[in-house]
């Protein structure tokens, strides 16, 4: 049974062309799907679906997303995330019940203005869309923990500007962001820890203030602690609370581009 699947050239280029049209003539797509996007299920005999396919260094997972949610497209995530995913998947598989494929963790990434020290300054906020585990080990979510080994530092409240952050920086580029910059490893140039999908705009008054202090906050809590804010008061509300409760990072890094 056809699917109504999209396909986008970049994911087709990454799959082949056969497994391509094996997807579109429904041999290996399946019905029912939970969006990799909005979490909520998806019927791709039904309605309109985007294959989203999430690539690491050696491993990619093929997974599906309600088209008005996310175009399809493809997703550079850590190697380790990956290999996670699929060892629960195969668990899954292996055992009993449905075998449905595991939640995979996407970093979302908002832009806003937060008001510290009495000036506003840019910030990204960092929410993974599921619970973040450290490779090889299921005991919960430690998206945090793993930040503060990196050298993020945790926030008891927003009134002083966070600790800055050796070899990390965020690229802006023709007034987009395009990606947050970690340190490589072996003393390799810098690699990137989040990049966009596709280049994300910000406001006239975010990328003002980055090009003036040439600095951008990062703030990062788990999934749920901070959700999507319509306004940038509610973000800051939202961000003031993550703070309260003990589960907010920060750190400052500079700005790489215009």
């Amino acid at each position: 049974m056809s699917r109504m699947l999209d396909v986008s050239d970049d994911v087709r280029a990454e799959i082949g062309d056969v497994e391509a049209d094996r997807l579109l003539a429904g041999e290996n797509a399946p019905g029912s799907y939970d969006c990799t996007s909005c979490r909520t299920p998806g019927d791709s005999a039904q309605e309109a679906t985007s294959t989203v396919l999430f690539v690491g260094e050696e491993t990619a997972v093929l997974a599906f997303a309600h088209a008005t949610c996310i175009p399809s497209q493809v997703v550079p995530v850590s190697e380790e995330q990956l290999q996670g995913a699929v060892r629960s998947i195969t668990a899954s598989q292996d055992g009993s019940g449905e075998g449905s494929v595991p939640e995979q963790a996407v970093l979302g990434v908002t832009s806003g203005l937060v008001l510290i020290e009495g000036e506003l300054r840019p910030a990204l906020v960092v929410e993974p869309t599921a619970a973040v585990a450290r490779p090889g080990n299921d005991n919960g979510d430690e998206f945090l923990s793993l930040l503060v080994e990196q050298g993020f530092q945790p926030v008891a409240d927003l009134r002083s500007v966070p600790a800055a952050l050796p070899g990390w920086s965020v690229l802006l580029a023709m007034g987009q962001l395009h990606a947050v910059l970690q340190p490589g490893t072996a003393g390799a140039g810098q690699v990137a820890w989040w990049q966009a999908h596709r280049p994300l705009q910000v406001t006239d008054g975010w990328r003002t203030a980055a090009n003036k202090l040439q600095k951008v906050l990062v703030l990062a809590a788990p999934v749920g602690a901070i959700g999507q804010q319509p306004r940038e008061d509610l973000l800051r509300n939202a961000l003031d609370k993550a703070a309260a409760n003990g589960v907010l990072v920060a750190a400052t890094m500079p700005l790489a581009g215009t």
